[in-house]
């Protein structure tokens, strides 16, 4: 790995290494605090030999002192002096292994002083056991440097400082310990940020999701908060990012095959909970903005979500028309958008996979084809069961959903080889929930919501005044009246007899799909007549929200 590789997983995981490191600084705060307070007292000791008469007498008893203090810094701390030191004070509740585990002897090197240090929870008792020790081996001193046979001794010690009550302690040192505590929290939490980085296994990025799915990826979408309450975008008054986000994605499907694009799709996912009927409705929704006939299929027929977002009737629907209770046309349904017809799930099958792998389905599939531009169908999820898998083997393709951070590459993987095993083609990937934050989500948003407000604010100012409701226009697509909106124009034609939907030819008219009926004699109908429904390409649109035309988007 590289510099910028431990970055971005800095930039993506920081809150591991924040909460690491708050974590690491309270728990060395709460050892200082839960810490009994040391107290330290000190003394120092002077050893000396008998000087000579002669400079080299007096160097030699300069280096018998030194080898002196050696071996007298072995003594202080041992359990002999301890235990004397502890019958003169009269102390019973320590012993002297104890002691002698609280008392420090040192010296600096080429000299003859001995500093002794006592550490205790009193400061009292830290004084009284280091003047208590140092006068103690002062007498042991003497004893053991004193000959046998009487005489001076060979070396002398002296107590050159006594000890002082301590004011502070030297333990807890919180400082230090906090500083301790931050620099193992950083450490830990970016070692804990490369580890989770490297065991995470679900995709967030286009190059893992590409080399996954063998194909390129179409769109990415944002995660949008308000898709939870309502799924479908209004992109006739929207310039946020999602709504973004799908104007390129339909782009992006314009020109996967420029020459033959997709028109019949299947949107699906590797598993639920993934984004796929949000994607779905959505799709459709963008392309009938761009002015095309879109109708939006209801093809989980396992648990149906369509019909319940668009606030259409979901009794009656693909599934009626696959078990022959009714005509295709009889069951379309127009929605509160312009441009989007919603064919619903209908009553829920108890053998979906199968109406939907059959010939009937493939010939609804088909009269939809002649009668739409664009036909988006909301599948099942790939690796529960087959449904999607058979629908896009009948259609031009499918467009799978991986959830970032939550699709792992093994699913995807899967999904991938269950489409391909039946033949199905994979027009592209989508990754949706991405995360919406930075400078640059920002900026462009900002960007568009104040061009936005300046051109309302513009219109406001400019417009003259007029009575009662006057038609206005948004993003330069639908028109609306200000309290009704009328159905779209849809005009009659006269039936050419002898001629069914496989034969329909660009300006051919379809009837406009009727209300659904019990009369099983209008059930009977297999195939809708012509007459209205042009399949023709309508003329091209001006430019929306004043801006030049994209010759993409014109048809």
């Amino acid at each position: 790995m590289e510099v910028h590789d431990y970055l971005r997983i800095l930039q993506a995981r920081w809150k591991i290494v924040a909460v690491t490191t708050v974590v690491a600084v309270l728990g060395a705060l709460g050892a200082s605090l839960l810490t009994t307070p040391i107290y330290q007292a000190s003394t120092r000791l002077f050893v000396s030999t008998s000087s000579g008469a002669s400079v080299n007498e007096i160097y030699q008893g300069n280096l018998f002192s030194q080898q002196r203090v050696a071996s007298y810094t072995k003594l202080l701390t041992g359990t002999t002096l301890a235990q004397r030191t502890l019958d003169r004070l009269g102390l019973s509740d320590v012993t002297p292994s104890q002691l002698a585990g609280k008392v420090t002897a040192s010296s600096a090197p080429d000299t003859v002083l001995v500093d002794v240090k006592v550490d205790d929870e009193s400061p009292e008792r830290a004084r009284d056991l280091a003047n208590a020790l140092s006068d103690e081996f002062v007498v042991m001193a003497r004893e053991l440097e004193t000959p046998e046979n009487g005489g001076e001794p060979t070396a002398r010690v002296v107590v050159e400082q006594h000890a002082d009550t301590p004011v502070t302690p030297v333990s807890p040192k919180t400082k230090r310990n906090l500083a301790l505590g931050l620099a193992v929290g950083v450490l830990l939490g970016i070692a804990l940020a490369v580890l989770r980085d490297r065991l995470d296994n679900t995709v967030k990025d286009r190059k893992t999701v590409e080399e996954l799915a063998g194909t390129g990826l179409v769109g990415t979408i944002p995660l949008d908060k308000e898709r939870q309450e309502h799924a479908a975008i209004d992109f006739q008054e929207s310039n946020s990012g999602s709504a973004e986000a799908y104007r390129e994605m339909r782009t992006n499907l314009k020109f996967l095959d420029v020459d033959n694009p997709p028109r019949v799709i299947v949107v699906t996912s590797a598993l639920p909970a993934e984004g796929k009927t949000t994607t779905a409705i959505n799709t459709a929704l963008v392309l009938a903005e761009a002015g095309h006939s879109v109708v939006l299929v209801e093809g989980d027929l396992r648990r149906p979500r369509v019909s319940k977002y668009l606030g259409v009737v979901g009794d009656v629907g693909f599934s009626t028309v696959l078990s022959g209770q009714a005509g295709l046309e009889d069951v379309l349904q127009p929605s509160q958008y312009e441009g989007l017809w919603v064919l619903a799930s209908g009553a829920l099958p108890p053998n979906p996979s199968e109406l939907l792998g059959s010939e009937t389905a493939k010939h609804v599939i088909d009269h939809l084809r002649a009668r739409f531009e664009y036909v988006i169908i909301d599948g099942s999820p790939v690796l529960p069961v087959t449904d999607s898998v058979v629908l896009a083997a009948a259609t031009d393709g499918a467009l799978l959903i991986a959830r970032h951070g939550k699709t792992t590459r093994e699913q995807l993987s899967r999904a991938v080889g269950n489409l391909g095993s039946a033949g199905a083609h994979l027009l592209g990937t989508i990754i949706t929930m991405t995360p919406n934050k930075g400078r640059g989500a920002y900026e462009y948003r900002y960007y568009y919501e104040s061009d936005e407000s300046a051109k309302k604010a513009t219109a406001a100012a400019s417009a003259p005044a007029q009575p009662g409701p006057v038609a206005q226009t948004t993003g330069g697509r639908r028109y609306r009246e200000e309290q009704n909106r009328p159905e779209p124009y849809r005009p009659e034609q006269p039936h050419r007899g002898g001629q069914d939907h496989d034969d329909a030819q660009p300006g051919q008219h379809y009837r406009a799909p009727q209300a659904y009926t019990a009369d099983p004699a209008y059930r009977e109908q297999a195939v809708p007549t012509a007459v209205s429904r042009p399949v023709a390409p309508s003329p091209m649109q001006g430019p929306r929200n004043g801006s030049v035309v994209d010759p993409g988007e014109q048809r």
